[in-house]
């Protein structure tokens, strides 16, 4: 049997991180402490060749009442979903869904010709199209032979 030495310090570092984690998921990023806040809304961005498509899931929602904005290469959804106004609060015996104002803001990659965006609503998915502009497309350059003397040494 092996004896192996108790170092108190490591402990305490280990209780030292244990308590700035604690303060920071408190008080620094509170939205840790309550689940992630902006999951609430998640949004899939993804590129093609010509364009970045962003979805999100906003059901319940109608289209005319949500608010789109891009400003730089930040882009901003926002909306409401409003209660059912025919079920009073103390008849629930469940109230699982969310209610109220929502809001996601995401960094857009830079590049795109946000003037000719178009957006369509799906069955309660929000899709938006950002097409890239041109100077931001790959090209393909051809690679040309040149005829020329050939020289031979000799």
């Amino acid at each position: 049997m092996s004896m192996i030495r108790w170092e108190p310090f490591s402990e305490l570092m280990s209780l030292r991180q244990a308590m700035d984690r604690l303060f920071e998921d408190s008080f620094v990023t509170p939205s840790r402490a309550f689940g992630r806040l902006d999951l609430a809304m998640p949004v899939d961005m993804y590129q093609t060749e010509n364009e970045v498509v962003v979805k999100t899931a906003v059901p319940g929602v109608n289209p005319e009442e949500v608010d789109i904005t891009i400003t730089g290469d930040t882009l901003c959804i926002k909306g409401e979903k409003k209660a059912d106004e025919k079920v009073k609060r103390e008849n629930y015996i469940y109230q699982e869904h969310r209610y109220g104002a929502f809001s996601r803001t995401v960094n857009l990659p830079g590049g795109l010709d946000t003037g000719k965006a178009e957006a369509s609503f799906d069955n309660g998915i929000l899709t938006l199209t950002i097409p890239k502009s041109e100077a931001v497309k790959p090209k393909q350059i051809k690679v040309k032979a040149i005829e020329g003397k050939k020289e031979a040494k000799k």
